[in-house]
């Protein structure tokens, strides 16, 4: 950007000028993105994302960090980080120049090159396709509890209990990029749902993998470790009215670096060992 912005004397407005550069090249950023995901092995996830001093279900925290802002679940939630990669570069780059930044529509269409009135068009469009996926509110305890209640039922093998939990049409998304075990394709339905879930929970059991309830992209999420302590996976979990109505489960370690030491699920679950608990 500094280099872009070196020698250009007839720069009237810096500011103007560092978003309109800074947006083309997101947009050719997106693209480029979007045609290596052609090539990504499996279903694609956004990555789990932690906000430092979230408090988990245990009582713990991550490690506090006063500068960090808020997270907040309407923009971060899973349901709609999935939709937004459902976006155009161009149709994105409106949504977030507009909702962010506050830009009039000639302003917007000056920078992605199109008219005001298609700039008006798309953020209409784009802002109606993610109101539909923001869930409905029904408050962080609400959200958290049922979370925990499906952990809970796991725990037991309370095939019943699981399925009362899901609501019929619930899917179940994972990403694994081919460098973790994951399913090639989405499940769909609370009785599929319910015992690919318990299933997965017998097997991980016996080998000492921790199950427990952060707080992820804005919304409950069930955390996976090995016996040290490793992430293995983060699912989020979408809730409206009592139910769970989406799961999205992220287990490609490269996505999870960022939260700590990750474990390896492969090499767990082929060696079938265990440790102390």
């Amino acid at each position: 950007m500094l280099f872009r912005l070196h020698g250009a004397d007839d720069v009237r407005s810096p500011e103007a000028f560092a978003t309109t550069v800074t947006t083309r090249l997101a947009i050719d950023a997106l693209r480029s993105a979007r045609v290596r995901r052609e090539r990504y092995v499996g279903p694609w996830l956004p990555e789990p994302l932690v906000a430092a001093g979230d408090v988990v279900a245990a009582g713990t925290q991550l490690g506090p960090d006063p500068a960090e802002v808020v997270v907040r679940r309407e923009s971060l939630s899973m349901a709609v980080l999935m939709l937004m990669e459902e976006l155009g570069p161009v149709e994105r780059a409106v949504y977030v120049l507009r909702e962010a930044l506050g830009l009039d529509y000639a302003r917007i269409g000056e920078i992605v090159e199109r008219s005001a009135a298609a700039c008006r068009q798309l953020y209409s469009r784009s802002r109606r396709r993610l109101a539909d996926a923001t869930p409905p509110d029904d408050g962080r305890t609400g959200r958290a509890s049922v979370a925990e209640a499906l952990v809970d039922a796991l725990h037991v093998q309370d095939v019943a209990r699981v399925e009362e939990l899901l609501a019929a049409d619930v899917r179940l998304h994972a990403d694994g990029d081919g460098r973790a075990p994951a399913i090639a394709r989405p499940i769909e339905g609370a009785s599929a749902v319910a015992r690919f879930l318990l299933g997965l929970a017998r097997r991980v059991d016996p080998l000492g993998v921790r199950l427990d309830v952060i707080e992820a992209n804005g919304g409950p999420a069930v955390r996976a470790r090995d016996c040290d302590g490793s992430w293995l996976a983060v699912m989020a979990v979408q809730e409206a009215h009592g139910q769970v109505v989406g799961l999205q489960n992220q287990l490609n370690p490269d996505k999870l670096t960022h939260l700590g030491p990750v474990g390896d699920l492969t090499a767990l679950l082929t060696r079938g060992g265990s440790c102390a608990r």
